[in-house]
């Protein structure tokens, strides 16, 4: 267990400010399922079809063609081309109708929730950037 907290703690000093928005995007989402969750199998059928056909159409933008000496896409690369269409296929199928400015939630409680979830994982980070910088 000690190594695995240490491998989070070093993933985390070593993140970058760009990986850090995109788990800033993964906490926002799941946070407003966390509040809009809907059981309904449809929803998350659909949801995990258009990420099969957004998700395949971006790995194929992104992979290097035959005989060519780019550099492959990674596994985590390639589930995360996955993944982002499926977050906003059921993102936009919840919040439907329920009054949404872009990706803001309507009912302020929800949004400070979000946007706090958000700021002490990126304090978290910074902290241990901080502190690994420090010692």
């Amino acid at each position: 267990m000690p190594q695995l907290f240490n491998g989070f703690i070093r993933y985390l000093a070593e993140i970058s400010f760009r990986q850090a928005i995109l788990w800033c995007y993964l906490i926002w989402y799941l946070v407003t399922i966390r509040f809009y969750f809907d059981p309904s199998p449809k929803l998350w059928i659909n949801s995990l079809g258009i990420s099969g056909v957004i998700g395949t159409g971006l790995w194929l933008s992104v992979s290097p063609q035959q005989n060519s000496k780019a550099v492959k896409p990674d596994r985590w690369q390639i589930f995360r081309l996955y993944l982002m269409p499926f977050c906003v296929s059921s993102f936009s199928a919840l919040i439907k109708d329920q009054g949404f400015i872009v990706i803001l939630s309507p009912r302020q409680g929800e949004l400070l929730i979000t946007l706090a979830c958000c700021g002490l994982f990126l304090l978290l980070v910074y902290g241990i950037k901080f502190l690994r910088k420090s010692v």
